[in-house]
């Protein structure tokens, strides 16, 4: 599965990206500090800087992906995205 948080345009020459997964209520880091966390760090990857791609997913994969980037030097130092995510 790849999940795509684009970003069309900054001026901050690197930009922070985070990914995190909302679950019942809990939010989990997957991707945080430039590697991935948790059972992620050995299933899943980012492309481009910006693209997560869980590898062998399954339903306990199924929950809400946030893509957050953070990027002081521009106008909109945040923003993020919802990815709801559903594994059959």
């Amino acid at each position: 599965v790849e999940l795509s948080c684009i970003i069309k345009s900054t001026v901050t020459p690197d930009p922070r990206i985070e990914w995190k997964k909302i679950q019942n209520g809990e939010t989990s880091y997957v991707f945080f500090d430039n590697k991935m966390q948790g059972d992620f760090a050995t299933r899943a990857e980012i492309l481009s800087r910006t693209s997560l791609v869980i590898k062998n997913t399954t339903r306990m994969d199924t929950a809400t992906y946030r893509c957050e980037v953070a990027a002081p030097s521009d106008t909109k130092t945040i923003d993020e995205i919802n990815i709801q995510l559903t594994v059959q």
